[in-house]
């Protein structure tokens, strides 16, 4: 990925962000969060490996009470037949029944890890389920869900659009 210097960041193509434009971010998906919570206590389940400082921020930005939850996902591929299977693991799950939970990752990759996390958490069977995370990759053939970024030649980090940060059982 592309560093921008002066911490400006480059917004047309997906470079690297600065610290203004993170804040400002986690700041709208905070606001977008405590109105669909109401206020009402939410929990929220964190990828520890890479989603603790952005859950850290928006957390900070949430006006309702929470209680967190550490999840560590374990990721590997494993060969089945000739192929490559990937294969996503992660230990007990926190008692959510009946809860309304946030499952908050940095950044969105193939999708793989955070629909797995949602499948098993919704087994637990909450009161509602949203995942929030602060962008996808995008280029070098990997795409937004709109299509965009599939031909650049470099992968780049770009903020997800604002009304699509959660989704509810």
């Amino acid at each position: 990925m592309r560093r921008s210097r002066g911490g400006k960041g480059n917004s047309r193509r997906g470079s690297a962000f600065s610290a203004a434009r993170i804040a400002t971010r986690v700041a709208e998906l905070g606001r977008q969060i405590s109105r669909a919570c109401g206020g009402k206590r939410l929990d929220v389940v964190i990828t520890l490996d890479r989603g603790f400082v952005f859950a850290a921020d928006l957390i900070r930005q949430i006006d309702a009470p929470a209680v967190c939850h550490f999840v560590r996902a374990e990721v590997r591929d494993v060969e089945q037949g000739g192929h490559l299977r990937r294969e996503v693991a992660f230990g007990g799950g926190p008692d959510i029944k009946g809860r309304d939970v946030l499952l908050v990752d940095a950044v969105l990759d193939s999708g793989v890890t955070q629909e797995f996390l949602l499948r098993r958490l919704g087994e637990s069977q909450p009161r509602s389920l949203r995942l929030a995370v602060l962008g996808i990759w995008v280029g070098y053939g990997l795409a937004a869900s709109n299509g965009i970024g599939r031909n650049e030649k470099g992968l780049s980090v770009r903020p997800l659009a604002g009304k699509r940060q959660g989704r509810k059982r």
